[in-house]
Parts: C-alpha cells; structure tokens; sequence
C-alpha cells in the first residue's frame, strides 16, 4: 500500500463524524476518493430522505481526503469554503461519495465532488460540490 492510501486511510478512521453516519472509505487513489454508507433512517429529514446536512458533510469529507492524498507529509487539509447542488431527494438503500482533485496546490486546492444514491440496481445522482481546501503545515492539531 502506498504512503498516501495508508495515511489517508488512517486518516479517515480516526474521524469520529464519519464512523457516527456509518461512512467507509470505499476506495483512495491519488487525487481521488470514495466513501460509502447504508441508508439509516436516523440520518434522515421529515420525508424520509438522507439529510441535506448529511449529504454535505460525506461530500466535503470525499473531497478533504481527496486532497489529502495529494499533500505533503506532516501536513493537514482544512475546507475553507463548499458549494453543493442538491439535485434530487436522496432516496436509496446505499450512498456513494466520491472526491476529486480538480487543481492541487501547495496552498490552496480545488475537488469536485458527487454523490448517488443506488437502489434496486439502479444508481442516481443526487448532488455535486465544488471545495476549496487549505493545506495546513506546522500545527500539531491539523496533522494528517
């Protein structure tokens, strides 16, 4: 396993948000990353599909370890800013993910991400995101 797939992987298992929502880190190559999770009606708004909230954070989440795994080491990634399309209710039995680096930077890094929700065989794409992400170098409490 390369240096970038074990940090990253390291990484994403010590993020307490993602265990809570039953996220996996489904698969991590360089620049890219894919994370999913089970539908739980706990994660849900009043109309039984997955949060908006939810959502976004799996998203930003796809795209922060995305870009992890185009950093340096000893250094940390941090979203400084998100957009996100919400485009269809997220209805479905299993959620995908997935984050890509669009531009990486020695500062300043750009990932797009999409998510779809499978059901029945059949896959959906629910929403995008465009991230802008900071690398963070030099802080004990942003490292890895």
């Amino acid at each position: 396993m390369e240096f970038f797939e074990r940090r990253t992987r390291d990484s994403f298992a010590a993020q307490p948000a993602m265990q809570t929502i039953g996220a996996t880190l489904a698969e991590v190559g360089e620049g890219r990353v894919v994370i999913e999770m089970p539908y739980d009606g706990k994660l849900t708004q009043q109309h039984g599909f997955l949060h908006g909230g939810i959502v976004s954070a799996a998203l930003d989440s796809a795209c922060g370890f995305a870009a992890l795994t185009m950093l340096p080491p000893d250094s940390g990634i941090l979203t400084i800013e998100f957009k996100i399309n919400l485009l269809a209710p997220a209805r479905g039995d299993r959620f995908l993910f997935e984050g890509t680096v669009v531009k990486p930077g020695r500062t300043i890094t750009v990932a797009d991400g999409e998510a779809w929700a499978t059901s029945g065989g059949e896959t959906k794409r629910i929403a995008t995101m465009t991230a802008t992400l900071m690398t963070v170098l030099g802080r004990e409490d942003v490292k890895d």
